[in-house]
């Protein structure tokens, strides 16, 4: 007789199951989507440190309180609470507790050729784009993805005609605002016709001392010969709980960058998914994290090559001070048919506390045998012999240490194509390195 074995499910494992059970019965793509979600969470629950891809960040332990899902902000607030990038010049959009807050939704002077609406707009409405959302799959369960889909309502839905070229960048300013822990969530869809460009900027924010959860994914369908630049900055609180999931899938000889800018949250954790399904493609994904006090930040991403001649380039780099933990798995998987495929993958850390620590496993998966692909990993401290240079030229210490530092994330940061986006971003990793000296 075999026995019925049940899983033990946490009090938040619970709480969200919970939650999943009033969703809709069916009846459109999203609802058949989010009970899809539903099921697998309720199989699968919160993943723990023996699931390979949540090793060094063990969900099920650091997701242990139950919070209920966020209501409904006050425009004034969301408004207040919007502060990032505000000096770039963008058609800013404010999503406040996973909804978009109309009053803060500019679409004046809107571009011919580029639609903007919400998510629940565009479901409201029945339209077509939507036969798009979750059209790209990380090919693994997801327990941040798969709560995303099931639970997020409201998000932002951008669609750019073929051949057109948008020049002013679209800020989607993700805000965190109310006076109690609670969880919010967001989904959003990007799709770019064929030859079209865009550049799409998303930040994250809210209180300090508050223990809020904010889990958002967007997904970016870009054309043959189309050209994406995405920027995103993380500055979620001191005691939030930030987890974002980015998914791709790269036409024919399209070009896509993204860099992800982290310095918020307790826990954070952003996954990157990549499909390159057109030939002659290229992609960049890149990033900078700086951790201070027992900060706790991991990038994961996975680049699939299924189709010839790519290229794929990641670089990302992170700056560990006091107690902080840093993660960085990068996989880069080349199928059979991706021949001529150019893959290169490189995480660098530099360590800045004694205590701190940096957890590196970048991978490559090849079954093509005509391609060129590589990676790397190092972590280790500044320089002496660069630190004794600057100090013999009577600049203090830490501001020695600092121009280091800067020079360090520097790197990544050039990659940013749009001059005001990688100024800004320079002038976040310097306020940074101000409050530590």
């Amino acid at each position: 007789m075999n026995a019925d074995i049940r899983p033990i499910r946490t009090p938040a494992e619970q709480a969200f199951i919970a939650a999943l059970d009033g969703l809709p019965a069916s009846g459109d793509r999203l609802a058949d989507l989010r009970l899809a979600a539903a099921r697998s969470f309720a199989e699968h629950g919160l993943p723990h440190r023996r699931v390979e891809e949540w090793k060094y960040t063990d969900l099920r332990t650091l997701m242990r309180e139950a919070v209920s899902v966020a209501g409904t902000a006050a425009v004034a607030e969301a408004d207040a609470r919007a502060t990032l990038l505000r000096e770039v010049e963008a058609r800013r959009i404010v999503v406040a507790n996973g909804a978009v807050v109309p009053e803060l939704f500019d679409l004046a002077d809107l571009e011919a050729g580029l639609t903007i609406t919400t998510l629940a707009s565009a479901s409201a409405a029945g339209d077509e784009v939507l036969s798009r959302i979750g059209g790209i799959l990380p090919g693994r369960y997801d327990a941040a993805l798969a709560l995303n889909t099931a639970l997020a309502k409201d998000g932002v839905v951008i669609t750019v005609a073929s051949g057109t070229e948008i020049a002013r960048p679209i800020h989607i300013a993700h805000v965190f605002a109310g006076t109690g822990a609670a969880a919010s969530f967001a989904r959003s869809l990007v799709v770019l016709g064929a030859g079209s460009k865009l550049t799409v900027v998303e930040s994250f924010e809210g209180p300090q001392a508050m223990a809020y959860q904010a889990n958002s994914a967007t997904e970016f369908t870009v054309g043959d010969e189309a050209h994406l630049d995405v920027v995103r900055l993380q500055e979620d609180g001191d005691r939030a709980f930030h987890l974002s999931t980015l998914l791709f899938d790269v036409g024919r000889q399209a070009q896509v960058h993204a860099f992800t800018f982290g310095i918020g949250a307790a826990v954070a954790r952003t996954s990157l998914y990549a499909t390159l399904s057109g030939d002659s493609s290229q992609v960049g994904f890149n990033g900078a994290t700086l951790l201070k006090g027992r900060q706790h930040a991991d990038s994961t991403l996975l680049v699939d090559h299924q189709v010839p001649g790519c290229e794929s380039r990641e670089l990302f780099k992170t700056v560990l001070d006091d107690q902080t933990r840093g993660v960085f798995q990068g996989k880069i998987i080349v199928r059979q048919a991706a021949q001529k495929t150019d893959g290169r993958m490189m995480s660098r850390a530099l360590a800045l506390g004694d205590e701190a620590e940096m957890d590196n496993k970048p991978e490559l998966e090849i079954f093509a045998d005509d391609v060129q692909c590589g990676h790397g990993a190092t972590c280790g401290a500044i320089d002496d012999d660069l630190l004794f240079y600057l100090r013999a030229r009577g600049i203090p210490m830490k501001e020695a240490q600092s121009l280091l530092v800067q020079a360090f994330v520097g790197e990544a940061i050039e990659t940013v194509e749009h001059d005001g986006l990688r100024e800004a971003l320079v002038e976040r990793a310097e306020a940074w390195l101000k409050a530590r000296a």
